[in-house]
């Protein structure tokens, strides 16, 4: 059974993708990359590519789309510079300014355009609930509305989105992605910069506070690296 992969670039896509090798052989993995007008575009592109050759998937097998039009509409710190990226809050109940409006909607539409095309059955996305930044569309009952819209809209109607890590806190899956082998080294997940990540934006500390937790050290270096766990 043929797969497409949502690959970031972060931690967490790249143990979806550990995991989605493990389920499927590596000839049916087809491992998707969106641009989106993020600061950090070329960072995680680079990491989506490094993670790819990481397992074997060879370019016909890759896709990486642009959706810059989100940059355009705005209304997150990640696409629009004028909104500076907030410090970390881990305690926060709100929505933080990271938040890209209804961006995995985006993202799923074109794994599913894809899968039509080269006949993938499953969709994995390495979305997280359970510990993350509360993001709207990371929420399981999001993910069954998708599946019920990919049945009503596609011709086959059997495609499928996985979302293996969702209830996972991020230390499980820093341990997921350890007894896979999952490749950390390669991945990217800081919003501010593209050289040496800064340790202090929210998905910084997220990750950050993942390994402490999980008693590994992170692979990554940082302009800080402040205690979350």
């Amino acid at each position: 059974m043929k797969a497409v992969v949502l690959v970031s670039g972060g931690m967490d896509s790249c143990v979806t993708a550990a995991i989605a090798r493990k389920e499927h052989e590596a000839e049916e993995l087809h491992f998707l990359h969106v641009n989106y007008g993020q600061r950090t575009e070329k960072r995680e592109l680079k990491a989506f590519h490094d993670i790819a050759d990481f397992y074997g998937v060879p370019a016909e097998r890759r896709l990486v789309c642009s959706i810059a039009h989100l940059s355009q509409i705005g209304g997150s710190s990640l696409t629009d510079p004028s909104i500076p990226v907030s410090e970390a809050d881990l305690d926060n109940p709100g929505i933080p300014t990271s938040y890209v409006p209804f961006r995995n909607a985006h993202f799923l539409s074109i794994a599913v355009s894809w899968a039509e095309v080269c006949g993938a059955k499953r969709i994995y996305i390495g979305a997280v609930y359970e510990d993350s930044s509360g993001y709207p569309d990371c929420r399981p009952e999001y993910y069954a509305a998708f599946n019920e819209l990919i049945r009503l809209g596609t011709a086959c109607g059997d495609i499928r989105v996985e979302t293996p890590i969702i209830s996972l806190t991020k230390a499980q899956i820093v341990q997921r992605g350890l007894e896979l082998g999952a490749p950390f080294h390669l991945t990217w997940s800081c919003y501010r910069n593209e050289e040496v990540a800064c340790g202090t934006c929210d998905s910084c500390a997220l990750r950050l506070r993942g390994f402490e937790v999980a008693g590994v050290p992170d692979p990554l270096p940082y302009v800080v690296r402040p205690h979350y766990g």
